[in-house]
């Protein structure tokens, strides 16, 4: 199959509806736009998480699963986030605009034991949906149109494992199930023919990964204390199907596929969807004051099918670096000196290469963690909000420009559970 995929059209005809996940061209390649792993106190911090050991909340780190030892009572968390991209071309000089919001995270955790805690939770890993037509001259008469869409998602059920071997040294293991189809389609047409030609490529995801996590907090002056964090995600151990069809049809009223000739037909299964991946963390703060950190990820690149033929996602990596301020919690005559206030930011090589152009990312972060009272175990308890503003790819080489303002809320209720009264 001759491969007529090209970005420059993207902007020309970019019909996506509003309220899906997937709101970004650059999620036709591979697995889509990636959502994971983006709480909303973590995203605020310009996504720093491995070595980040929470003084005064009760949020669990899915990220670095051994990062928990603070984690003293039970906790659930909700969290939705609204996206609103703005897309630039030079091509046809377009700007659109696209926004969506969705549900992205749902966790409940709690120790176990003083030195083991445990979290599960639900989040969506990735979404893609795009609609691109692409017009090209055959001669005076005749255009060939290539339509290409897809859609699908990629959920994740998550569970994490915290064991605090020493009180400075601690280990963490995560699991992910993931599940989902993925659909991508390549339409060819003709404006003197009703004959569509039509490149179909389908994904059925069932699998799970692990991930490995350390952590390692020591105080180094009366008040100081140094954290170090690294964490390690081996990649798929389950299946991905995958089927490729090649046919020919055309459509009747309502859509619907008639005359249907297979021309090729192939399936196969991988295990390559979810890459291996790691990072390492460091940071330094005041005990219930202030924290700052940083942060390198390195995601390995992978080769998988796309409409019939192989698609190189690059190896990528992410430099972070962030933190928090916590003017004084027990100062119980002013609320705004016990808010948590976040700062961040990042930059991303990302794994896709277009053109000969790397589609890279960064972004500024900021947030607050607004708590609901100030005694007793509620003081725990609270509303994340952060918001998120950056830039990912360029309008050179015909490129698509995407500047971004993501804006995220979660409401973390935190309580003494199964814990046996001594009084009624």
């Amino acid at each position: 199959m001759k491969k007529l995929f090209v970005l420059p059209l993207v902007a020309a005809s970019f019909f996506m509806d509003a309220q899906s996940i997937g709101n970004s061209p650059y999620a036709a390649f591979g697995i889509g736009d990636v959502k994971y792993d983006n709480t909303v106190d973590v995203s605020a911090m310009g996504g720093i998480s491995t070595a980040y050991i929470w003084d005064f909340n009760n949020n669990f780190n899915f990220s670095n699963p051994a990062a928990n030892k603070n984690l003293q009572l039970a906790t659930l968390k909700v969290e939705g986030t609204n996206e609103n991209n703005f897309f630039k071309t030079n091509e046809g000089n377009l700007n659109i605009t696209k926004h969506s919001t969705y549900l992205s995270n749902i966790t409940i955790a709690f120790p176990i034991s003083k030195n083991v805690k445990f979290g599960m939770g639900y989040q969506p890993y990735s979404s893609k949906k795009y609609s691109i037509i692409r017009q090209q001259k055959v001669d005076d008469v005749v255009n060939r149109y290539d339509i290409f869409t897809g859609e699908g998602s990629l959920s994740t059920v998550q569970a994490a494992l915290s064991y605090q071997v020493t009180p400075e040294f601690a280990l963490g293991l995560r699991t992910n199930f993931f599940f989902g189809n993925l659909y991508d389609l390549n339409e060819v047409a003709y404006s003197d023919s009703e004959l569509l030609n039509g490149y179909e490529t389908k994904n059925k995801i069932k699998s799970f990964n692990f991930t490995l996590g350390t952590a390692y907090q020591k105080n180094v002056a009366k008040d100081r204390k140094l954290t170090l964090g690294g964490t390690f995600t081996f990649g798929n151990t389950g299946q991905m199907e995958t089927l490729y069809t090649n046919s020919t049809y055309f459509y009747t009223t309502g859509q619907v596929k008639n005359n249907i000739a297979i021309l090729d037909q192939k399936q196969n299964n991988q295990k390559n969807l979810i890459p291996m991946e790691f990072s390492l963390g460091a940071g330094y703060g005041r005990d219930a004051r202030w924290f700052f950190g940083t942060q390198f990820n390195f995601k390995k690149g992978e080769t998988v099918q796309f409409l019939g033929n192989p698609f190189q996602n690059h190896n990528s990596y992410r430099i972070a670096a962030g933190g928090w301020y916590l003017p004084n919690y027990n100062n119980f005559r002013n609320y705004f000196s016990r808010v948590t206030y976040r700062y961040g930011a990042y930059y991303e090589k990302g794994n896709l290469q277009l053109n000969g152009t790397n589609i890279n990312q960064f972004a500024i972060t900021g947030g607050v963690t607004l708590p609901f009272e100030n005694r007793g175990a509620s003081r725990m308890s609270g509303i994340d909000l952060g918001v998120e503003l950056g830039q990912r790819g360029t309008t050179a080489n015909n490129l698509v420009r995407q500047n971004f303002v993501n804006l995220k809320i979660g409401i973390n209720f935190a309580d003494r559970w199964f814990v046996k009264r001594l009084y009624d």
